[in-house]
């Protein structure tokens, strides 16, 4: 089996030209974290075994911000009813189907994330920054062996782009900014 696997590393490696790039593992001992996506004794990646893990429910949230020029956020009229409509239709109740989508396929899209079983994926859409962006906040809940953050993250990460596909024929300045986690819970 080793050997297999070791030739399936060394053929990976041929086909992406890869270069193992060296990784400094600390001691625990230093107070330092180790990559838990890298194995320390071949600097190779892969997926963290989760399977002596206890179940156990998990949520976590993310937030996406999209910012708009002023002109766009008035004419959107960001703020002044439940939904904002562009020329393809309700752009918040689309951006959450799309961000519930996109939270149910991060593991296809991110390499060792696991492929949960999603329980709950909820959104909260807010006008901020004086009625000129919109903060997406994804809550993403499982009972699982491992953290749900990658879809939170995804999940926010999503919206934010299907809200600026279907703004951006108003303007190309539309920004998504400062995409980050704001909660997580074992």
């Amino acid at each position: 089996m080793a050997t297999c696997a070791l030739a399936a590393t060394r053929a990976f490696r041929s086909m992406m030209r890869f270069r193992a790039i060296p990784v400094h593992f600390s001691s625990s001992s230093e107070g330092k974290k180790d990559l838990s996506h890298v194995d320390p004794s071949s600097n190779m990646p892969r997926m963290v075994d989760v399977g002596e893990k206890a179940t156990s429910a998990r949520s976590a949230t993310a937030v996406a911000t999209v910012a708009f020029p002023a002109d766009v956020a008035k004419t959107l009229r960001l703020g002044k009813s439940d939904d904002v409509r562009s020329a393809k239709g309700p752009v918040i109740t689309t951006a959450t189907i799309a961000g519930v989508m996109g939270a149910k396929k991060t593991a296809d899209l991110i390499p060792f994330c696991h492929p949960l079983a999603i329980e709950d994926c909820a959104f909260e859409v807010r006008v901020a920054d004086e009625g000129t962006s919109l903060d997406i906040e994804c809550t993403v809940k499982v009972s699982g062996k491992t953290g749900v953050e990658m879809e939170a993250l995804v999940g926010a990460s999503v919206a934010a782009l299907c809200v600026y596909d279907m703004t951006k024929a108003l303007s190309h300045n539309i920004e998504i900014r400062s995409t980050r986690l704001l909660a997580k819970s074992k």
